[in-house]
């Protein structure tokens, strides 16, 4: 006898606002459990430690980021249409994985020097490799600035996208496409006013 589909992902997402909200090493089994209105034993029925429900909210957050990223950078689009649909498509990875997204910014540094989560370093590294890439490529077709220092936007693109997971609630009065548009217009078009 196996759980359904649908009783694991509503554990994990159960798991993920635990992790997200007191931090992996202070969550235990019974906190999560206790969130989930079921006795510690009976999570271990359909996990075998809380280390497998943080590494399949993670893989699973990162695999469905990366295949939608892969699908942007492969098609085709010029620098500053490829930086606007990795944006869109970030706020919309927080629409649907906030607390992993959180979880991923407060874990992901001490997590990656376990075996289990090497994968979280690959991401990263893939991950900027994406994006300076792009960057590059808009400089140097004269996309974007000349005198732009990528590495430092860069990092601020990165910082200010997925910070919004700690303010960011799904069904809010914004949609991720409507933060995206406003983000963007400010990252490419400054707030000032054009004199």
């Amino acid at each position: 006898m196996t759980a359904s589909p649908e009783r694991r992902e509503e554990l994990l997402a159960t798991a993920a606002e635990v992790f997200a909200a007191q931090g992996y090493n202070a969550t235990t089994v019974r906190k999560i459990a206790d969130a989930a209105g079921m006795l510690a034993g009976s999570l271990y029925y359909h996990f075998d430690s809380k280390e497998s429900m943080l590494d399949e909210i993670l893989s699973t957050f990162l695999d469905e980021l990366w295949a939608r990223y892969d699908a942007v950078l492969e098609a085709g689009l010029g620098p500053r249409e490829t930086i606007e649909a990795l944006v869109t498509e970030s706020f919309r990875e927080i629409d649907r994985h906030r607390a992993a997204v959180a979880i991923y910014q407060k874990e992901s540094k001490h997590l990656q020097a376990q075996p289990r989560f090497g994968y979280l370093a690959e991401s990263q590294q893939k991950y900027e490799k994406a994006w300076l890439g792009t960057l590059e490529r808009g400089v140097a077709a004269g996309v974007f600035r000349a005198d732009l220092d990528v590495r430092l936007t860069y990092r601020f693109v990165r910082d200010t996208v997925w910070v919004a997971a700690s303010w960011y609630r799904p069904g809010g009065q914004h949609s991720p496409e409507e933060i995206a548009r406003q983000y963007l217009s400010m990252v490419l078009e400054g707030i000032a006013l054009r004199a």
